[in-house]
C-alpha cells in the first residue's frame, strides 16, 4: 500500500465520522450556526447582514445536502435523544 493510498483510506475515514457527527447533532449545528450569525450581525452593527445571511443559508443548506446523501436528513435531529 503506497503513501497515497494510505492518504485516500485517511480521507475516506475522515469523511465518514464528519458525516456521523453531522447526522447525530445536525440541530445542535445548525443552532450554532445560527447563533454565531446572530452574534457576527450584532457585532458589525447590521453592516453585513445580506452576507451573513446568505452564507449561514449555504452552511444549513450544505449540512441538509449530507445529510440527503445517508439517513434521515443530518438536521432532524433523531438519534440525539439517545446521548445523554
Amino acid at each position: 500500500m503506497g503513501f497515497i493510498d494510505k492518504l485516500k483510506g485517511a480521507k475516506d475515514t475522515v469523511t465518514e465520522k464528519v458525516g456521523d457527527a453531522v447526522d447525530k447533532h445536525g440541530d445542535k449545528i445548525e443552532s450554532g450556526l445560527e447563533k454565531a450569525a446572530d452574534f457576527v450581525d450584532d457585532k458589525t452593527k447590521g453592516k453585513y447582514h445580506d452576507k451573513i445571511e446568505s452564507a449561514t443559508d449555504k452552511a444549513k443548506d450544505a449540512l441538509g445536502k449530507r445529510g440527503d446523501g445517508e439517513g434521515d436528513g443530518g438536521t432532524t435531529g433523531t438519534g440525539d435523544d439517545t446521548s445523554v
